[in-house]
């Protein structure tokens, strides 16, 4: 359990601080805010504050050199993150946060099902191990949209003029078929995003640098997007709202370079499906800090959703630490690793 217990604990405040943003950005939006305009502040911003960090922290690293190949990569995953955004905002504006928020739970799934297509996780039924992950992964997204869609019974009861669920669970006239497609969409552009940036972990081993150029290449291309979409309209591209600049404040340092990074750092260490497995966790939290802090009613549906949630985690830690006994390299990314995933051959051949 020593290998996973860093990128765990990384892994649960990187969820806590994607809550936080969750929160501020749903708030800052309702009030007018285009949200391609946020995604571009944000991530310009959060590759700002990383370029003198990124490079400074990784000053002593023998690194290869940045070939076009290489940089290449870093736009595609930009490209990838970009219309992860774009596309999850865009669905929850034509059906609901509801939808949006169970729809992420396909996540950890789509990932592991990538991982395995691009031989990143061996998947051989006879292994206890491989067993446990499959099925850990399967039990943890039904306890996240259990938590999501099913209430029951009111457990605890706060008075408080805004609550966290009804916030979240807000109802919207919307187009729930368009909405649906675009939130599906959303779930396989941040699958794939996790899946390639192993590939790219294995040849160029910094994760700060990496995120550095996910967020350049991102604040690039959704400067073209916003361009297009919202021309010169001044109202759309002010900050001079308050909550407009907190909120892309918060988003730069806790949401592009605090929660990316702490991920790509785990990524490293664990693999893309280990990373996923923490997205239904989100629910979890943004349940109990509703709850805890802001007089949300918890549900049985919750509680319920909760328990299964942790029994799927346990099932896939069990899984990784078992394998760790056999190989410790399993689910690492490994720059020198003799065994070439499939992903990584397609994209040398282009």
């Amino acid at each position: 359990m020593k290998g996973i217990a860093g990128p765990t604990v990384g892994m649960v405040m990187a969820e806590c601080a994607q809550v936080g943003l969750m929160i501020v950005s749903k708030s800052v939006m309702s009030k007018g805010m285009s949200s391609l305009i946020f995604v571009l502040y944000s991530n310009t911003l959060a590759a700002l504050l990383l370029l003198p960090v990124a490079f400074l922290y990784h000053r002593r690293t023998q690194l290869p050199s940045l070939s076009f190949s290489l940089v290449s990569q870093f736009f595609l995953l930009g490209l990838l993150g970009c219309l992860a955004q774009v596309f999850g905002y865009a669905g929850i504006n034509y059906s609901s946060p509801t939808l949006g928020t169970a729809m992420l739970n396909l996540i950890p799934g789509i990932t592991f099902i990538l991982a395995v297509i691009f031989r990143m996780e061996r998947l051989d039924c006879r292994r206890a191990s491989t067993l446990a992950k499959s099925i850990g992964t399967i039990v943890s997204i039904c306890g996240a949209l259990i938590v999501t869609l099913y209430k029951g019974a009111a457990l605890m009861t706060k008075s408080s003029s805004l609550s966290l669920h009804s916030y979240l669970l807000l109802p919207v006239q919307s187009n729930w078929v368009i909405g649906g497609l675009l939130l599906v969409a959303d779930c396989v552009m941040a699958s794939a995003w996790l899946i390639l940036q192993a590939v790219v972990l294995k040849k160029y081993p910094a994760e700060l640098i990496i995120v550095f150029f996910y967020c350049f290449f991102v604040a690039i291309q959704s400067a073209i997007i916003c361009l297009y979409v919202e021309g010169g309209d001044s109202s759309a591209w002010s900050l001079k709202n308050r909550m407009r600049l907190i909120s892309v404040l918060y988003s730069a340092i806790f949401g592009s370079a605090f929660q990316v990074g702490v991920s790509t750092w785990c990524l490293h260490r664990t693999g893309p499906v280990f990373v996923s497995m923490f997205k239904p966790l989100g629910i979890v939290i943004a349940v109990v800090g509703g709850t805890v802090f802001l007089g949300d009613t918890f549900y049985l549906g919750s509680l319920i959703g909760s328990c299964i949630i942790v029994i799927g985690f346990y099932s896939v830690m069990w899984g990784k630490t078992k394998e760790e006994k056999v190989d410790p390299k399993v689910g690492v990314v490994q720059p020198n690793s003799q065994k070439v995933p499939l992903l990584e051959t397609i994209i040398e051949e282009i």
